[in-house]
């Protein structure tokens, strides 16, 4: 026997004309049956005139056919009174089932085929509450994802869990996924974005509970650097700075660019040796940009030469002494990854005012401190010439790796108060190629992970298709909420979903005798066309070792902190009038 759930159906709002007609006609006469039952009972009762009736109403029926029972005025009367009150009560229920349908879309149908109210009990608030107070973080469920058709309950992502999100343009993103796992957080949160929007609606909320640090080189909310932060203190060896290269080479590439391997390669290396020369020798970052641009400098040779790096040395030297062209080749590729260091504008973000940290009134972000903290990191760009794009995923790793650290002192080896990242726009703003690596282990860390794409295929550019299927793989929940055109993807994300038994019934005539047959055929529950047009307000979610199911999504104006976003809003909007923030008052975050 088959081991395979099946769920048939008859085919959705297929029903036979025949059995709609006689539905209608026996709730007729039964309304008529009980109006005239009524009319004839409470008119005996009143006037206590002919005969005690039956208490069956089709008895009644008879009873009038043979003269047993006589109408009387008084009987008519309260019949039609009582037809008049079904009609009404009638009307009244289909208008409040035809309210209650307003709010349902032409894909809510599919939601009987899927998960049932039983298989999402994991995910529902009183069990995700149980689990949250397990791990330390009593009366905070999870990360948002949205309310299960069937049941209307909420249903979260645990402290745990590491979640991607496929959302096209226009689909509420942002309102349902992004600002509601902003809120969520229970302890430092970190979240990358190319617009405006998240800053605005979330800032004023989250520095109600620890310093909001707004990292803006691009003037995406037009903030000034009030703050600074060192990208070479995350470098420590040869293998972080490898680290940090790996991060300018991603974030400086376009994603139709595929480069040349051994430009790239050499370009790679060469940047590595000399981030981690200027990181030995306490140098700001853009040295290494004036190192880039003279490849007869020898002192970056001699730098780590004493700090103990003979090898990376040789190969440093080695690629100012190749020939004029291949050295040329080799300088420009490393330029280009570091290009975001050449801007003046970015640049004051990530160097001491005067080149002076010492005296520096500026706070500097420190990442072990900050996720020890309360503190929300925003950190902002966008796509193009001149990106800080990484800047933002070396800021972001800098981050997670001191949470990484924290939580491998902390019991269990997991941070007892939860590093939420929400990494919006993951394949724009924060292309970290090892995180389909890290993915899973992550959430093991109690760094819980939300990476938002505009589509599958966008995270096929950053992290190649193995790459991406691995980091869809490795989610614990995916939410899917439409707007994404990619055939091949949809037809694969119409598979994961499942089929259902469509059942077709046909009836014939022949010589007066009816026969009626059943068919029966696998159809897939949503096909591509369905998840193409997914109405906004819907998504689908595939959880582990749960069936697909279809859910509402729940914008935050759906939720108890509106009231505090529109006024986080309105204060972003006079601030935008009245000019430049100033540094933040309170810096747990910041360097001692």
């Amino acid at each position: 026997m088959s081991s395979e759930r099946t769920n048939r159906r008859a085919e959705p709002g297929r029903a036979n004309p025949g059995t709609i007609i006689a539905t209608w006609a026996i709730g007729i006469a039964a309304g008529l049956l009980a109006s005239a039952w009524a009319g004839l009972a409470a008119a005996h009762a009143l006037t206590g005139q002919g005969a005690a009736l039956p208490g069956d109403p089709l008895a009644v029926a008879i009873a009038l056919k043979k003269g047993d029972v006589a109408w009387t005025p008084l009987a008519v009367v309260i019949a039609v009174a009582v037809a008049a009150l079904l009609t009404a009560l009638t009307v009244a229920v289909a208008r409040a089932l035809r309210r209650l349908g307003r709010g349902r879309t032409r894909v809510d149908r599919s939601a009987r085929y899927l998960a049932s109210v039983s298989d999402l009990d994991e995910l529902r608030e009183r069990t995700s509450l149980a689990k949250a107070a397990r791990l330390g973080v009593p009366g905070r469920p999870g990360l948002p994802l949205g309310r299960d058709l069937r049941s209307g309950g909420m249903l979260y992502a645990s402290w745990e869990d590491v979640v991607v999100g496929i959302a096209g343009p226009r689909v509420g993103k942002t309102t349902s996924l992004v600002v509601p796992a902003i809120l969520a957080a229970p302890g430092a949160l970190v979240t990358t974005s190319n617009k405006p929007d998240v800053v605005r609606a979330t800032r004023d909320l989250r520095a109600g509970v620890g310093t909001a640090w707004v990292f803006d080189p691009q003037q995406v909310v037009d903030e000034e650097p009030t703050w600074w932060w060192d990208p070479l203190s995350s470098v420590t060896d040869d293998t972080s700075a490898a680290k940090l290269a790996g991060h300018f080479a991603a974030g400086s590439r376009e994603a139709d660019d595929r480069g040349d391997a051994f430009f790239d390669a050499a370009g790679k290396d060469l940047l590595t040796g000399l981030l981690l020369a200027a990181a030995l020798d306490r140098r700001p970052i853009t040295d290494v940009l004036g190192w880039l641009t003279d490849p007869d400098e020898r002192e970056m040779v001699a730098i780590l030469r004493r700090g103990g790096y003979p090898l990376i040395a040789d190969d440093v030297e080695s690629a100012s002494r190749t020939s004029p062209r291949q050295r040329d080749g080799v300088y420009a590729t490393a330029r280009k990854m570091a290009s975001c260091v050449r801007s003046s504008r970015i640049n004051r973000w990530i160097t001491p005012a005067g080149g002076d940290a010492a005296a520096d009134p500026r706070p500097r972000l420190n990442p072990d401190a900050f996720v020890r903290s309360t503190d929300t990191l925003y950190s902002l760009s966008v796509e193009g010439e001149g990106t800080a794009a990484p800047l933002v995923t070396a800021l972001t790793v800098a981050i997670v790796e001191a949470a990484e650290r924290l939580a491998r002192t902390q019991p269990g080896g997991r941070l007892t108060t939860p590093l939420v990242c929400v990494l919006d726009e993951a394949a724009n703003v924060c292309r970290w190629k090892e995180l389909p690596d890290l993915y899973s282990h992550l959430g093991s860390r109690g760094i819980p992970v939300l990476s938002i794409f505009q589509s599958y295929a966008q995270g096929v550019d950053v992290f190649g298709r193995e790459g991406m299927r691995k980091l869809f793989s490795a989610a614990n929940e995916v939410v899917y909420l439409g707007g994404v055109k990619e055939a091949e993807w949809l037809r694969e994300l119409s598979e994961l979903i499942g089929d259902y038994d469509h059942e077709t019934v046909s009836s014939s005539t022949t010589r007066g005798v009816r026969s009626t047959s059943v068919q029966n055929d696998r159809r897939r529950i949503l096909d591509t066309s369905e998840l193409a047009e997914l109405p906004r307000g819907r998504a689908v979610l595939l959880a582990s070792g749960v069936r697909a199911s279809m859910i509402a999504t729940v914008p935050w104006m759906d939720g108890p902190e509106a009231a505090v976003i529109r006024a986080s809003l309105a204060a972003a909007d006079a601030r935008a009038v009245s000019g430049p923030a100033t540094a933040p008052a309170r810096t747990p975050g910041a360097a001692s």
